[in-house]
């Protein structure tokens, strides 16, 4: 899915001040910061108002790649995702990851281990026996595997049409992340996520079509994460803590949709489950959603989430955000 960001221009570009034309302020000044009149080398660039490069957000908006920012309880780091559909992009590589199941590796670990095979002597007249039921057996399921066979020849056709008929489902859009073998790659500053991009080390995002581009062009200026790119993950449990009357309703939302996304792009199976539709978690969302819609069915939403327990929700927020973190490999 791509993310449609503006192009930002400076509107603060200075002007010429008092009636006599100064030359050089024509030549470096222009109304249209990309017009001909631009000094040559910053053709195309925008600037900020300090006079430092802005974010080229079209190199994003182009590749299809955007920065995406992430407050955790451990710190606040930088990173990049993508969506593309399912069929396009293999998922990370989770088999040297270790987040087993505790429990479910004390259960093999008590589990007795299989003895060797057992081995039975029979007497000569009762193994003879055993040989002859077994191949009366064996000619009896010789005649019924000859006539099943015959039977599926006749519906061969009608079997054939009916698959021509099926349709395989669309593909759906997934996100990828900068990410290697299920943990996300994150970065506490936009230089040292470029001097990774242009490492040529490995990571998930490699695969994509457009991602040459992206290590090309980027710049340290360009790592700016938009708004709806921005999740502030270590603002959710206190917040939920605090009562219903307090919850921040866009918070909690926008949390949940780049929740989703991680356990999505980093395999997180726990995480999948506890947002999975019908979980209590899931119900919560919906309800904030209701609430945050307002009119009456913001009425309903509001009535929904007082009877959510806030500590069951805080709890709950409380390892999913804990099961994120265990995933990051901050690299810096």
């Amino acid at each position: 899915m791509a993310r449609q960001s503006p192009h930002r221009r400076n509107a603060e570009e200075p002007e010429a001040v008092g009636h006599d034309h100064d030359p050089v302020a024509e030549e470096t000044v222009s109304p249209d910061p990309d017009g001909p009149d631009r000094p040559a080398g910053e053709v195309g660039a925008d600037r900020s108002a300090d006079g430092t490069a802005a974010a080229d957000r079209g190199l994003w908006d182009e590749a299809r790649i955007h920065p995406v920012e992430l407050a955790l309880p451990t710190g606040v780091g930088l990173t990049l995702r993508a969506y593309r559909p399912s069929t396009e992009v293999t998922p990370t590589e989770v088999a040297d990851r270790e987040d087993e199941d505790p429990f479910a590796a004390k259960t093999r670990a008590d589990a007795p281990e299989d003895d060797d095979e057992e081995v039975v002597i029979l007497d000569e007249e009762y193994a003879a026996l055993l040989r002859d039921e077994g191949d009366e057996d064996e000619a009896s399921r010789s005649r019924q595997r000859g006539s099943g066979a015959a039977e599926e020849g006749d519906g061969a056709g009608a079997d054939d049409e009916g698959d021509a008929d099926d349709e395989e489902p669309e593909a759906e859009e997934v996100p990828v992340f900068l990410s290697h073998r299920g943990r996300l790659l994150l970065f506490k500053s936009p230089e040292s996520l470029v001097a990774f991009v242009r490492s040529g080390a490995p990571h998930d995002l490699a695969q994509l079509d457009t991602w040459t581009q992206v290590a090309e062009r980027v710049q340290p200026a360009d790592v700016v994460a938009a708004e709806e790119d921005s999740y502030e993950l270590d603002l959710v449990v206190e917040n939920l803590r605090g009562g219903h009357d307090t919850w921040d309703l866009d918070l909690l939302i926008h949390a949940g949709e780049g929740a989703r996304d991680l356990a999505y792009g980093l395999r997180l199976t726990p995480v999948l489950t506890a947002l999975s539709p019908g979980s209590p978690l899931d119900e919560l969302d919906d309800a904030l959603r209701a609430a945050a819609a307002g009119g009456f069915a913001g009425f309903r939403g509001r009535r929904r989430l007082r009877r959510i327990g806030a500590q069951q929700a805080s709890l709950g927020w409380r390892t999913i955000i804990g099961k994120i973190s265990a995933a990051v490999d901050w690299r810096d």
